[in-house]
């Protein structure tokens, strides 16, 4: 009873908050996470009410809601690589989206690493090449969401997708790297399996796995007639292959594993490209998939732990980490922007709309944890980057897009819109 009735109440709470959140112009992330800080453990649920969580394990027990809702967000972005799209812009996504995650993990790098030598017992070696690699991921989720929301069209957006699906596989695999260098460093032990090996194998896994899941879902849909039980069909494919790109297995010092956002983009991906009837499919499954990205983005807000402001070393920590991964965002899109010969719009609002942070970061953290106090440092910066992002992040992207002329404003009473129209 208590869950499903918290489940009502998130959902219910993220849409009343999108309907405040309206008339200061705020895109509906915003108001979701919002609301899940509200009625969250450090407000509503602190105080023992029917309504909210009274504690961060009581929202843990969604997971599977963040697990289902990732997986249609990654599904989402893997149909922008179209084949036709990518021989327009497939060198320019490419470039920037390499260029300017590292670029944020060496700037990162460079001023934790300077922190570390000012302040040796604040911050140590390991901890602050691993916050680098983290740097350079970017959330699929918020940028996704305010792209649907807003309904964006234009250059920035064309790249932006792309790029931010691109963004994640290459901090995956410089999260890998850094962490196995980290881990030499505290342990004194090289182990060149963790650090090069792993985290090809998960990539390349990822791909295969996606391939195959999406070339199975066309064959399949071509048994069904109706569009909507192609619908339920392709619904249950992307939770079937999350799922199954959960799963690791031990092969001698080797691990056989899965990127779950990587498998659902590729799968996104193959489908897109190869059935005849995706686009219809497309928009069914956006429809479908709103009450759940609302109740992911309010469980998000949930989580929050805003215990991270009590400690004004690692608020400054997190200000540093904050300032550079957006310095490195920013200008490592614009200037690879420029020397792909991107237009002036691209170059000037691309990198604004890579700043939000959270799912893949997070998850990064979990893998740091293994750090020991280190892990407990690295997670609590992130959280309260992920905090400042989160909120902030959705906001920026908007009013990039806006700048950029690829959001278009609608009038305010809907009597004015029908009359326009």
């Amino acid at each position: 009873m208590s869950v499903l009735l918290n489940l009502a109440v998130a959902l219910m709470a993220g849409l009343l908050m999108t309907r405040l959140m309206k008339r200061i112009h705020l895109p509906d992330v915003t108001a979701f996470l919002v609301a899940g800080v509200i009625i969250g453990p450090f407000f509503l649920g602190r105080l023992g009410t029917v309504i909210g969580f009274s504690s961060y394990e009581e929202v843990a027990k969604y997971d599977v809601i963040n697990q289902v809702a990732m997986g249609f967000i990654a599904f989402s972005i893997g149909a922008e690589f179209r084949l036709g799209q990518l021989k327009e812009i497939g060198r320019q996504a490419f470039t920037i989206g390499i260029v300017q995650s590292v670029t944020a993990a060496v700037l990162v790098d460079i001023a934790l690493i300077i922190f570390h030598f000012l302040f040796p017992s604040v911050i140590s070696l390991p901890a602050a090449i691993t916050l680098g690699a983290i740097a350079s991921a970017t959330a699929p989720a918020a940028t996704l969401m305010v792209v649907r929301q807003f309904k964006a069209k234009g250059e920035v957006t064309n790249l932006l997708l792309p790029i931010v699906a691109l963004d994640d596989a290459v901090g995956l695999v410089l999260f890998a790297v850094s962490f196995g260098i980290a881990k030499v460093i505290s342990s004194g032990e090289i182990n060149i399996v963790s650090v090069i090996l792993d985290p090809l194998i998960e990539i390349v896994c990822s791909l295969l796995l996606g391939t195959a899941a999406g070339w199975i879902l066309t064959k399949l849909e071509a048994l069904f007639h109706s569009n909507t039980n192609r619908n339920s069909l392709a619904t249950a494919f992307v939770i079937l292959t999350a799922a199954i790109a959960t799963l690791s297995f031990e092969a001698g010092p080797v691990t056989i594993g899965f990127s779950p956002l990587l498998t659902c983009m590729m799968l996104g991906a193959v489908f897109c490209n190869i059935c005849d009837f995706s686009d219809e499919i497309m928009k069914r499954s956006e429809k479908w998939s709103s009450p759940v990205l609302a109740c992911f983005f309010v469980l998000s807000g949930a989580a929050l732990r805003l215990e991270v402001f009590g400690d004004y070393m690692l608020i400054i920590l997190g200000v540093v980490y904050i300032v550079f991964r957006s310095f490195g965002k920013y200008f490592g899109a614009k200037y690879s922007a420029k020397a792909t010969k991107c237009s002036p719009t691209v170059i000037k609002y691309l990198g604004y709309t890579l700043l939000p942070q959270a799912g893949v970061a997070l998850g990064m953290c979990v893998t740091a944890q293994s750090l020991g106090s280190d892990g407990d440092l690295i997670r609590n910066i992130v959280l309260f980057s992920v905090l400042i992002y989160e909120l902030t992040g959705p906001i920026i992207t908007k009013e990039s897009l806006k700048a950029a002329g690829e959001i278009e404003e609608k009038p305010k009473d809907k009597t004015a819109r029908v009359k326009n129209a």
